[in-house]
């Protein structure tokens, strides 16, 4: 989902019924090393501050795959964290003065390799869920026996005319909140920086208020969903014994600031995002 400050995501946009930019994944299960191509990253202003937290898929030993309202500006840099979690925050943090990760070592300031944040070239932060595609180029290679890969153009497309959208599953994984409440209760907020999955189901395509860009994947107690932190994160297609490692799409909105309900996930199998992606060297 959005953010807004490092773990909270506080922007509303309008899209006929309120979303709110970037999601943690609840009522899911640790992903147990099931993907350890999935990253934890922060973003940092040019001064070395942190800005926001966000989830993101390794596509080659280079390239991180993230949603766009985690790259945006004022994003300068990108540390990325592989472990499976719980990741401490570092002893010391925050440090006094003006940079507060200045002399530390450690979540949110060092991960495991960093590097540069790109957004895809039509993203408008006032209507991030058009284009919410966002690109680290690691400055070290992260060197793994498989990565995601990218679907096909239009593949998603099929999925509209297949009976039965809760038998069409995908796997949500990333490092959001567990749980979430509204302000005034948000001390039960549960943000373990651990990696989880779950296995949403499919609710709407090509149509309603996700129109050609976007998948609403169910978010509740029987399939699990998405949350604040999880944005950017991938949701491949299938779930269990059908699970690809093909990423349908990132984690990108949902329509609460409680994370229940459905979640927003931006496709990546149409033709402006697969040429923008090209231009990395994804294939």
């Amino acid at each position: 989902m959005r953010k807004k400050g490092l773990m909270l995501f506080g922007v509303f946009i309008l899209l006929a019924v309120t979303v709110v930019p970037a999601l943690a994944v609840t009522d899911g299960e640790p992903d147990a090393g099931r993907h350890p191509f999935v990253g934890l990253m922060v973003a940092q202003a040019a001064n070395g501050n942190p800005l926001w937290r966000c989830s993101g898929t390794l596509l080659s030993d280079t390239i991180f795959l993230t949603a766009g309202h985690c790259t945006e500006a004022p994003a300068d840099h990108v540390e990325v964290w592989f472990a499976d979690g719980p990741i401490p925050l570092a002893s010391g943090y925050p440090a006094p003065g003006a940079n507060r990760c200045a002399g530390i070592s450690g979540y949110p300031c060092t991960g495991d390799t960093g590097g540069q944040p790109f957004t895809h070239p039509q993203y408008d932060p006032n209507a991030f869920f058009l284009h919410d595609l966002g690109v680290v180029v690691l400055d070290t290679p992260v060197v793994m026996s498989k990565y995601g890969a990218v679907p096909t153009l239009g593949q998603l497309n099929s999925l509209k005319t297949r009976r039965g959208h809760q038998d069409v599953t995908f796997t949500a994984v990333g490092y959001g909140l567990q749980k979430s409440f509204p302000d005034a209760a948000s001390w039960k907020n549960s943000a373990i920086r651990q990696r989880m999955l779950a296995t949403p189901y499919l609710i709407q395509i090509n149509g309603g208020i996700v129109g050609d860009f976007s998948l609403l994947l169910s978010n509740n107690a029987y399939s699990g969903g998405t949350c604040f932190g999880d944005s950017g994160g991938p949701n491949f297609i299938g779930s269990g014994p059908t699970e690809t490692n093909v990423i349908a799409g990132v984690t990108s909105f949902g329509l609460n600031g409680n994370c229940a309900g459905t979640g927003g996930v931006y496709r990546i199998d149409q033709a402006d995002d697969l040429e923008w992606l090209a231009t990395f060297g994804v294939p």
